[in-house]
């Protein structure tokens, strides 16, 4: 019998394989189907640095024209489920993109975004496209209206993604909202989905100057109970969504999935590993010989295509050109002596596979009402963001929401 756990897909790029399991559990959401999915991952080459992205762009093309014909014939259900898968495959052609300043990342992000906004149309999904003012130009959201009774005012949830996913892509959280009477508003902001792509906005630390207009905006929309705000934030956005919570005093509930205490301690890690040094020796020689840095870093990104388009995609999203620039950037992303201010009620997510958390330093340092929830192998949750266990995690997450909400 094959002794592979159930997340091994037998692909040798471990990113893509990950990636695969994350766009499989998009099928709980109706956001992809299990076949579509296989057949274009079977035409991959892994080799070829461009075949995911190209290969997932063929499958959201014709999703996109089964879409229009079913449209055009008034089949608006059918037409709408499509659009949503196809707005979805042009997301996953995106998530590996080789070059991502290239002319064609717009171009998918608007026809993503169009997908997305005509399943909406077509769908009772009770959602509609926002935009919220931020400094001077706006953020992309959703505002999903809670079926509450006219007049009576309901708790929101505001949700924002991580580093590589979209709020589109949150759409579950704002069904399993709605389906709780709570609004929900999903929204991206700067490095992030369209927002990174069309608006060029680049991550940001202080993400406190983000959620604040969000949370302006949420409370100006009908029927929502401005003593009952939750924040989320997922994956990069377990480090986010607690330092805005530390500032942010509207919010009652802050949600961490997973937790992250230190991003800047977990990127230097990583990279520390590519350079096959430890993290304090990385710093050192970040701070003492620059130059040889980025001539390391240049060396394994020339025979490394992971490393290379990680690095890459890393410096766009974050707004710099080498990659000793990226570590001094990152220097700042760390919740290390603010996540102590944070004052709202607290959950820590966690995997017990997930390698991309310090939950347990998050939920050690907060000196507010917390609690931790942790998924292991027996329920199937254990991996980053519980990808492939959708059901499970969101389950256990909104009950809890539900007692102190």
């Amino acid at each position: 019998m094959d002794k592979r756990p159930w997340y091994d897909l037998n692909i040798t790029d471990p990113h893509l394989n990950e990636l695969l399991l994350y766009y499989l559990g998009s099928t709980w959401q109706g956001m992809a189907d299990i076949g579509e999915c296989l057949d274009t991952v079977s035409r991959v080459e892994a080799e070829k640095e461009d075949s995911w992205s190209r290969e997932w762009r063929k499958t959201a093309k014709r999703i996109r024209k089964i879409a229009k014909s079913s449209e055009a014939k008034g089949h608006l259900i059918s037409a709408g489920e499509a659009y949503l898968r196809a707005a979805n495959y042009y997301m996953a052609a995106l998530h590996r993109y080789p070059k991502p300043q290239a002319p064609d990342v717009a171009k998918m992000a608007q026809q993503s975004t169009h997908c997305f906004h005509k399943a909406l149309e077509h769908l009772p999904l009770h959602g509609v496209p926002v935009e919220i003012p931020y400094e001077n130009t706006m953020l992309p959201g959703y505002f999903f209206h809670s079926p509450s009774p006219r007049g009576k005012k309901a708790p929101v949830l505001i949700v924002h993604p991580g580093r590589d996913t979209w709020a589109e892509q949150c759409k579950f959280l704002a069904e399993g909202a709605i389906k709780r009477g709570y609004h929900c508003l999903l929204f991206d902001g700067p490095g992030q989905g369209k927002v990174i792509r069309l608006q060029g906005l680049t991550c940001r630390p202080d993400w406190e100057k983000v959620v604040t207009p969000v949370v302006d905006f949420a409370i100006c929309q009908a029927g929502v109970d401005p003593e009952r705000i939750a924040l989320m934030g997922l994956s990069m956005g377990g480090s986010l969504a607690p330092r805005a919570a530390a500032f942010e005093q509207r919010l009652k509930i802050c949600i961490a999935n997973p937790g992250v205490y230190s991003w800047t301690d977990l990127i230097y890690g990583l990279v520390a590993d590519y350079l096959r040094i430890t993290p304090a020796e990385l710093e050192e020689r970040v701070k003492t010989d620059p130059k040889t840095f980025n001539e390391d870093m240049a060396a394994i990104m020339e025979t490394n295509a992971l490393v290379r388009w990680y690095m890459e995609d890393e410096m766009w999203k974050y707004g710099v050109t080498s990659s000793v620039d990226l570590m001094l950037k990152l220097k700042a992303f760390t919740n290390e002596g603010i996540a102590e201010q944070i004052s709202c009620r607290t959950l820590v997510m966690n995997g017990t596979l997930d390698d991309r958390q310090q939950a347990e330093e998050l939920y050690e340092a907060l000196n507010a009402p917390k609690d931790y929830m942790l998924f292991t192998e027996e329920d199937t949750a254990m991996l980053h963001c519980q990808i492939g266990a959708l059901a499970v995690s969101s389950g256990r997450m909104f009950d809890w929401l539900d007692e102190y909400l």
